[in-house]
């Protein structure tokens, strides 16, 4: 008997991701055992056409960035991944090919990162394609970390660089040149979730998150989860070479760098004594981590200052869903 278009596609794209517990995408919904002595995360994040990513970003691409960027939630809260729903509205006349090699991605990371697809939903659109994906993931009781916490006095962490994401997304608009490497392109396609890192923190830490919409915006989340403010450093926050190069061209970029997002680091707050580990803990996972300011009493608020020790004004402090 031939199968229903949507179940054809299924077949050929998405059976092959299946995994234990998904009963080879032929019932309803999942079978799961979540391990003994550990917690369910979940999380989920869409990603749409001409929004979320470019209409000619390779499919590969995007299906990496859509799993990566929910795997980064779950490094956020210290979890290791388990599994993931996924529901795809493809515009209609989307290519057999695009949606193979959107498939050929998730089966790459999936490999990379230690999970499988367990079910979810196929659906065709006029169009634009949107994707979302929930992520399950598992953590020590009393080990989550979680945005509310922090304290006056702390001192706030991000790791890796920042301002990547932002500056590639401007790079393949074409506003702006990259690195020969591509360096600045490849951070905005392809982020990197930092599950090792959340998971060495969980404990060190007070509060943290990763930076999605930009990291004046997300340390904003912390100060309002908080009851406190926050002061940065502006020349504190680490760059990449490309990043540096561009900004020193042009410190026009700088709310671009701050406020962009995209960057899927992890952004936390920890005790001034909590240094030492953390920095141990950063080395295990081997992920830079940088100290780029400190929270205050106060308004919930973040204030970013120059090497001057004045005030820098930003227009923009973040990437708004509506």
């Amino acid at each position: 008997m031939t199968l229903p278009p949507e179940f054809a596609l299924i077949a050929r794209h998405f059976r092959p991701l299946a995994g234990h517990g998904a009963l080879d995408l032929s019932d309803d919904a999942a079978l799961l055992d979540v391990p003994p002595g550990r917690q369910l995360v979940l999380a989920a994040d869409a990603m749409v056409e001409g929004v979320h990513y470019l209409p000619d970003d390779p499919p590969e691409t995007i299906g990496r960035k859509l799993l990566r960027v929910n795997l980064s939630d779950l490094a956020a809260m210290g979890a290791a991944p388990l599994g993931y729903l996924m529901t795809t509205v493809l515009a209609r006349g989307t290519p057999d090919d695009w949606i193979a090699g959107f498939a050929q991605g998730l089966a790459e990371d999936q490999r990379d990162f230690g999970l499988t697809v367990l079910g979810g939903d196929t659906a065709a659109t006029p169009g634009p394609t949107c994707l979302s994906l929930t992520i399950l993931g598992t953590v020590q009781p009393g080990a989550v970390l979680r945005r509310g916490g922090a304290r006056p006095g702390d001192d706030v962490w991000v790791s890796g660089t920042i301002g990547d994401g932002a500056l590639g997304l401007r790079v393949l608009r074409g506003e702006l040149p990259d690195d020969a490497a591509g360096h600045l392109a490849h951070r905005y396609r392809l982020p990197q979730p930092r599950l090792a890192l959340g998971q060495g923190i969980a404990r060190l830490a007070r509060a943290g998150m990763d930076v999605s919409d930009g990291l004046v915006q997300d340390l904003g989340h912390l100060c309002r989860a908080a009851g406190c403010g926050a002061e940065i450093e502006a020349a504190a926050v680490p760059l990449s070479s490309a990043a540096q190069k561009l900004l020193g061209a042009n410190l026009a970029l700088l709310p671009t760098v701050l406020g962009g997002g995209d960057d899927y680091e992890l952004l936390f707050a920890a005790a001034p004594e909590a240094q030492g580990p953390l920095r141990e803990a950063a080395s295990r996972a081997d992920v830079p981590i940088t100290r780029i300011g400190r929270m205050v009493s106060g308004p919930p608020a973040v204030s970013v200052t120059g090497a001057d020790g004045q005030a820098i004004n930003l227009a923009r402090g973040g990437w708004s869903h509506f």
